[in-house]
């Protein structure tokens, strides 16, 4: 199932029972307002926005211009609820485009919910989670992509840079990185990435043959959320990275 980020200054009946049955649907459903801050600890992990078009958002255009900017990043559908100005006016913000469907208020709760159910079970990759695999060998990407694919959506990327480049466009849920590469190691990475703000939370585990006591501490000041070894067997690099997403899950 997916998760949900509902932006609505008003809790008013009609939201809060849109809440309640998209959780009895079992996704999870988060509910914020105008606040930016708000929406940080929750942008890496959304799968769909659903946006009330109320006067108060309308007028912080911020949080419309924010969302409008993640949906076409990440590629996270968005639902407009609103009278017909309201509607209109949060596309000019947004972009029509981007707007995946609107609905006229009053709403029908089911119908809302309805739609949201199979547009997602048409679109299941969207409740993937986007994993950034970098390796310089070809035969590694293939077999990592090969292990996780029917599960997560995967990306590969055969250098540092070519990782870098991807980031600057793209929020992975998880890069899976390589410690050994020429040019730019995997520590070098991983510096580069928690230099730039723009993804510098985006955690990352070491996929790596070096085990050696150096090599590991030398990256531990750089808080990787993890260190696996490509000697495990596939099935416990599978569990490892779910062990990784469920820890995340209670975290939220």
């Amino acid at each position: 199932m997916a998760n949900i980020l509902l932006v609505s200054e008003n809790k008013s009946f009609i939201s809060l029972s849109l809440v309640n049955h998209l959780k009895n649907c079992g996704h999870q459903v988060f509910q914020i307002g105008t606040d930016l801050d708000s929406v940080e600890k929750f942008e890496e992990t959304m799968q769909l926005f659903i946006i009330y078009a109320e006067e108060a958002l309308l007028i912080e255009r911020q949080m419309l211009v924010y969302l409008k900017d993640k949906a076409i990043e990440d590629n996270i559908p968005i639902i407009v609820i609103g009278d017909a100005e309201q509607i209109e006016e949060a596309e000019k913000i947004i972009l029509k485009q981007s707007v995946t469907k609107h609905f006229l208020r009053p709403i029908n709760v089911n119908e809302v919910v309805e739609y949201v159910n199979e547009y997602l079970e048409k679109n299941s990759n969207l409740l993937k989670h986007k994993i950034l695999v970098v390796d310089d060998s070809g035969a590694v990407l293939r077999n990592v992509k090969g292990w996780l694919e029917d599960k997560y959506q995967v990306i590969l990327a055969n250098s540092g840079t070519m990782a870098i480049k991807y980031l600057s466009l793209n929020h992975p849920d998880l890069i899976l990185l390589d410690y050994e590469m020429p040019i730019c190691d995997g520590r070098q990475v991983l510096e580069m990435i928690r230099s730039e703000s723009e993804f510098s939370h985006v955690p990352v585990i070491f996929l790596t043959n070096k085990n050696d006591k150096e090599s590991v501490m030398s990256v531990t000041a750089l808080k990787p959320e993890g260190y696996l070894l490509k000697t495990m067997e596939p099935g416990q690099i599978v569990q490892a990275i779910d062990d990784f997403f469920e820890r995340q899950k209670g975290k939220m």
